[in-house]
């Protein structure tokens, strides 16, 4: 019973809805200019939002794009090294430091409108710590797990599975979010991509992140405040990243 309870109350994961809520942080977090820049690339496209195009990514992923979502780690370091880690800047590291400077740059408004699509993607993406996982098990959608009784994997579970079970709607739980803030120093809005997928990548190696195959309510207990605080930090860097750019 306290699982089934745990599962319809928490909500933790970077599907559709997780991305939706990091966008809506960050919308809420803009500066009046930068909202102002924002919405003119939006108006491209008639009724386009911030929470709109933030599954705009997924939803255009090719062969081309498909290594933008992520990094892989050796397992025995986080420590980025772009020729092993990102060669020729194809990882999600890379990608957002062409995509914000291509926002940034002089190029058409449709490129700066793409840039920025894939850059509401690509930050709620890097804060996922299994986007910058292990190679080896596919960023953890290769780990076969049961939850509630039914099979999933842990990709899955911190992508969506939990979110989709609570019940909560994009604009609950983004306010909830909303309400929980706390003023962020400047080492938290650092803007470094690299130092993003690293504390990802700290995370995935804490001792318990891979869970026995049945995944418990201690599990969901003690990484939900976790999830919780990467998606809100997430929202918080996103829109740092537009009012720098949009000054």
């Amino acid at each position: 019973m306290l699982f089934l309870c745990l599962t319809s109350t928490v909500a933790f994961g970077w599907g559709s809805e997780g991305h939706q809520t990091v966008a809506a942080i960050a919308e809420h977090n803009l500066s009046p200019k930068a909202k102002q820049q924002v919405n003119k690339l939006l108006a491209l496209e008639t009724g386009q939002t911030l929470t709109s195009i933030a599954t705009w990514a997924d939803e255009h992923r090719n062969r081309a794009t498909s290594s933008w979502h992520y990094v892989n780690f050796p397992r025995n370091s986080c420590e980025y090294k772009e020729s092993r880690d990102c060669p020729n800047g194809n990882c999600v590291v890379g990608a957002i430091e062409s995509q914000l400077h291509i926002l940034s740059s002089n190029a058409a408004d449709e490129n700066r409108l793409k840039a920025l699509k894939f850059l509401v993607h690509f930050v709620g993406d890097v804060h996922q710590p299994l986007h910058a996982g292990y190679k080896d098990d596919k960023g953890g959608n290769a780990y076969q797990i049961q939850v509630n009784g039914k099979g999933s994997n842990l990709h899955s579970l911190w992508d969506s599975g939990i979110f989709k079970s609570s019940h909560e709607s994009v604009d609950a739980f983004s306010n909830r979010l909303i309400k929980t803030e706390k003023t962020h120093n400047s080492n938290e809005l650092e803007i470094n991509p690299a130092v993003m997928a690293k504390e990802s990548c700290q995370i995935i190696k804490e001792d318990g992140f891979y869970p026995s195959r049945k995944v418990d309510d201690a599990y969901l207990k003690h990484y939900t405040p976790i999830a919780e605080k990467r998606i809100l930090l997430a929202g918080h860097r996103l829109a740092k990243m537009l009012n720098d750019t949009f000054k």
